[in-house]
């Protein structure tokens, strides 16, 4: 049995992206069927040259833009953002908050729901962004998942490292400077197998 996921992303300079892609990885390992999915930019093209991000995103540009009243079509569904002060980016938000007829219907009641982030330092809210994003799987009736401690890598202690057993994530450095590490990309792929396989078994138990 394939589960169907959606890897539904927002990414500013790539490093979330680059997770996503990780994370795609993990779900294909794992016998599902995953896709990548942006959410529409808020930001003018204007802003985004003056950020010095137009060149990065154009490397994930070929990435479609999702549909929210699509998502009831996945199996399960991982949620990435970049951190905003501690929550999830405007982007995204506004991404969840046009899901309502999907809430009203029930469309995702006893799916999987698991999300990952990425932020400029080692303290810059990559949990608290992690457990607001769990808000929205709590108000749709999904199952919520992130890494277990099973993935060795979540106790790295020999260099500076994102992931957690909310999710995963990444250190982007206060410039977008730091590509997602080696040990980064092994709790994303995890993370995916992970998804997967709770989303088959969930998919055997309800038929």
């Amino acid at each position: 049995m394939s589960a169907n996921v959606q890897i539904v992303f927002y990414s500013t300079f790539g490093h979330v992206w680059r997770l996503a892609e990780a994370i795609a990885e993990g779900v294909r390992d794992a016998g599902g069927s995953p896709q990548l999915l942006q959410v529409p930019d808020l930001l003018s093209p204007e802003i985004l040259a003056k950020m010095g991000a137009t060149e990065a995103k154009k490397a994930f540009a070929h990435i479609p833009i999702a549909d929210p009243r699509r998502l009831g079509e996945a199996d399960a569904v991982i949620l990435g953002t970049p951190t905003r002060y501690g929550s999830a980016a405007a982007s995204m938000q506004a991404f969840l908050d046009s899901t309502v007829s999907l809430w009203s219907t029930g469309a995702l009641i006893g799916k999987v729901g698991s999300a990952f982030t990425s932020t400029a330092s080692q303290h810059g809210g990559q949990e608290t962004t992690l457990l607001s994003l769990s808000t929205f799987f709590f108000h749709m009736g999904m199952v919520i998942t992130g890494v277990p401690y099973s993935v060795q890598e979540l106790v790295a202690m020999n260099e500076m490292t994102g992931g957690t057993p909310y999710g995963s994530s990444t250190i982007a450095g206060p410039r977008g400077e730091r590509l997602p590490s080696e040990n980064e990309l092994i709790i994303a792929r995890a993370q995916g197998r992970h998804v997967t396989n709770l989303a088959k078994k969930l998919a055997v138990r309800s038929d």
